[in-house]
């Protein structure tokens, strides 16, 4: 056993280490708690959405966007750990396109991203990324052929 430095009282080494130990272990238990209550709830983005989406040339940013067409809906669910968004509308002809997206939170958006293959009658393979609100669920695409935007709300 060794003096203790403080009031010479004997104190053995354990001693110097489990009360520095038991305040850390407090310290971090409080932090757990306070990041868990301030953590933002995920946003419900499933259910029903309405809106446009166009194309354009990024090189030619000032130029009105090449087409839009309005009437995009989309059916957004949670299904086996990835977002599933079905988009319907007609632009020209109809069409029906099913999405798998991966996503994380990020405050109090979702960010989404994905790659899909449309088939080349609409465009192949086709890179995006979004982000969702409860009420706003926005995005960009693009592939060997287009590029561009997507904007919809609660379906009404």
């Amino acid at each position: 056993m060794k003096t203790c430095p403080v009031k010479g009282k004997i104190m053995t080494y354990r001693s110097w280490l489990t009360l520095p130990s038991f305040g850390l272990l407090i310290a971090i238990s409080i932090a757990q708690a306070q990041s868990t209550q301030t953590k933002d709830p995920v946003p419900d983005i499933a259910g029903d959405w309405s809106g446009t989406w166009s194309t354009y040339s990024p090189a030619q940013g000032a130029v009105p966007a090449k087409e839009i067409c309005k009437g995009l809906g989309c059916k957004v669910a949670y299904k086996d750990g990835v977002w599933e968004a079905t988009f319907e509308g007609d632009c020209g002809r109809p069409y029906k396109y099913t999405i798998k997206m991966e996503g994380r939170q990020v405050g109090k958006v979702v960010m989404f991203k994905g790659t899909t293959d449309l088939g080349a009658k609409d465009g192949g393979v086709f890179d995006w990324i979004g982000r969702a609100t409860d009420k706003e669920f926005v995005g960009f695409f693009t592939s060997g052929y287009y590029t561009g935007v997507f904007n919809l709300s609660r379906a009404k």
